[in-house]
């Protein structure tokens, strides 16, 4: 049985007011309540709320980029991702992202900007990730890893990086979304790179 889909439009909720039911080291965890503006019922919902994010997508000179892999508790298992963390009160995307790309892995660079930014799963969180590539990338600085992080730094060529995120090599879903950022950027700097070499 086939179902055309809905033309009405959804009501957007009223927001009544909020407490917070925990508070951990990585988020808080808030009780909201909200009226539903035509039916008049009000429900209360769990809202997860951690501090923003910030994800770097760190390339070096010869078209590598920097990954890390580590063992995360939510899965019990080991993850190949890029760079990231939780952005400290008064930073920006790019500053958060220069900051956990140079303790996490010793990596700098010289030129950095936003590619993109997402909210990570808004049914129940608030926050959102930001997706900050640096360019010219070197391993110039001592590493400042938190007491419970152990990380192992590589670089990858990107082509090899998006084709291992084709083939189920990398799951963590903020780690496909930068890539989704990424790659045009990167087939348009590689075009330009070929049609040079073309015309010389």
């Amino acid at each position: 049985m086939s179902m055309a889909p809905s033309s009405r439009r959804p009501s957007r909720w009223e927001k009544l007011g909020s407490t917070t039911v925990a508070q951990t080291r990585v988020l808080d965890l808030l009780g909201v309540r909200y009226r539903h503006p035509v039916r008049g019922t009000e429900k209360d919902f769990v809202v997860v709320a951690p501090s923003d994010w910030c994800n770097v997508l760190a390339l070096t000179t010869e078209g590598r980029l920097v990954l890390v892999r580590q063992f995360r508790f939510g899965i019990d298992e080991f993850s190949l991702e890029i760079p990231g963390g939780a952005m400290e009160a008064g930073e920006n995307p790019i500053e958060a992202g220069l900051r956990e790309l140079r303790e996490e892995t010793g990596f700098t660079g010289t030129r950095a900007r936003l590619l993109g930014t997402v909210h990570p799963n808004p049914a129940i969180q608030s926050n959102r990730c930001h997706f900050v590539l640096v360019e010219e990338a070197v391993q110039s600085a001592a590493l400042e890893w938190d007491a419970d992080e152990e990380i192992e730094v590589t670089t990858v060529p990107v082509d090899e990086v998006l084709a291992h995120a084709r083939d189920g090599g990398i799951t963590h879903a903020l780690v496909l979304s930068a890539l989704f950022f990424l790659e045009p950027d990167w087939l348009a700097r590689r075009a330009g790179a070929a049609t040079a070499v073309h015309l010389t």
